[in-house]
């Protein structure tokens, strides 16, 4: 079976593909079916992390579709769009596959538009709880839509599956939280607060972090992912922080660059986890069933989805949000005090969180996709 897979070139885009790319390959042994699978769009960064999962990479041009007044609109889709599609169809047409699953954003529209060409079955998915606008115009084409949202699950094609996890994240044994604490060198006994600004980081979040970081660590240790580009910054910065405090007091507020293998162990640790608010965050901290602070990207920046995202999953009790117009340290540690003071009030967000999670999703999609791509298959 020849499965194509399209989608962004964030990790938002990505790790869904890898995560469903998990499934199939477990299909693939019990139905006994070879697979072929490829990418083609515009990966960036992540290329690498397609390629180790057995998933060949064809790169095509990116045209961006803004809802916004932008002068690159004009660039974008009156040329990089036109010659994306040429690429597509072109592309499409060689390889030729059985089904394609799209993720949207950037790049994707272009590979919807040639494989409904060549009359190709079409699965997308959209993570957020306001439909991405590639995915709003590529709906019309598709056989099926999978959402993570409620909020978006409308129409006889959408189902509401989740979001896609890596069943590599979750699989297997999961630590306690104080053996967990004790593998990255924090007291078992104090409260553990877990930072991930992102696959690239968030400047913002870093610098409000080491704003706070000298109230932060009186009472709690901190576990802090800043991105692998702003590591040394916040190293310098941090070190500067902290240059009057004792070495004990350091230890309790560590920095890394990126969690790859041992995101699991990290989550693990946590008492409470502070993220932006894309689907895929989200979702990964849900699992696990740990309480969030989410801090949205504002809307100027990314639109209204993550702060769409953060309220709806605000809704259920599993989280607190802060707007960034809002991240003062005052308000942030209130809210903080306010959750471990509480003992019921964590149990309680935990309880909501594992609620709202949708372990199965990765699975459903690669099902899905084995009956669009050969109906023969049951």
């Amino acid at each position: 079976m020849r499965i194509l897979f399209t989608g962004g070139g964030t990790g938002g885009h990505i790790y869904p593909i890898l995560a469903v790319t998990e499934e199939l390959k477990k299909l693939s042994i019990e139905k006994n079916i070879e697979m072929d699978l490829r990418y083609f769009g515009a990966p960036g960064i992540f290329r690498r992390f397609l390629e180790e999962n057995d998933i060949r990479v064809s790169k095509i041009l990116s045209a961006k579709l803004r809802r916004y007044f932008d002068p690159r609109n004009f660039t974008d889709i009156l040329i990089f769009l036109p010659l994306s599609i040429i690429q597509a169809l072109w592309k499409v047409f060689l390889f030729m596959p059985d089904v394609l699953f799209s993720k949207g954003g950037p790049s994707s529209l272009p590979i919807v538009l040639a494989s409904k060409f060549y009359r190709v079955p079409i699965i997308i998915h959209d993570s957020d709880s306001v439909m991405g606008l590639s995915n709003r115009l590529a709906m019309r084409y598709a056989s099926r839509i999978a959402v993570s949202f409620n909020s978006t699950a409308q129409g006889e094609k959408v189902a509401l599956v989740g979001e896609p996890i890596r069943n590599s994240l979750i699989s297997g044994d999961i630590l306690d939280s104080q053996t967990a604490k004790r593998i990255f060198g924090f007291n078992p006994e104090k409260p553990l607060i877990l930072v991930i600004g992102g696959s690239q980081g968030a400047v913002k979040i870093n610098d409000f972090m080491l704003e706070i970081a000298e109230e932060l660590i009186k009472d709690y240790s901190v576990l802090h992912q800043t991105g692998i580009n702003n590591f040394n910054e916040v190293k310098n910065e941090l070190n500067m922080v902290l240059k009057n405090h004792s070495e004990e007091e350091k230890k309790r507020y560590k920095i890394v660059s990126y969690f790859e293998k041992d995101l699991k162990d990290a989550y693990a640790a946590s008492d409470v986890v502070v993220r932006r608010a894309s689907s895929g965050a989200i979702f990964e901290t849900a699992i696990f069933g740990k309480p969030l602070i989410l801090i949205p990207l504002p809307k100027e920046v990314a639109g209204e989805h993550q702060i769409s995202n953060a309220y709806e999953y605000a809704k259920t009790g599993a989280a607190i949000v802060i707007e960034e117009p809002n991240l003062k340290p005052n308000i942030f540690l209130t809210q903080l005090k306010k959750i471990f003071s509480e003992p019921e009030k964590i149990a309680q967000m935990s309880e909501a969180a594992k609620k709202f999670s949708k372990p199965q999703a990765a699975k459903i999609i690669a099902e899905e996709i084995l009956k669009l791509g050969s109906p023969k298959i049951s």
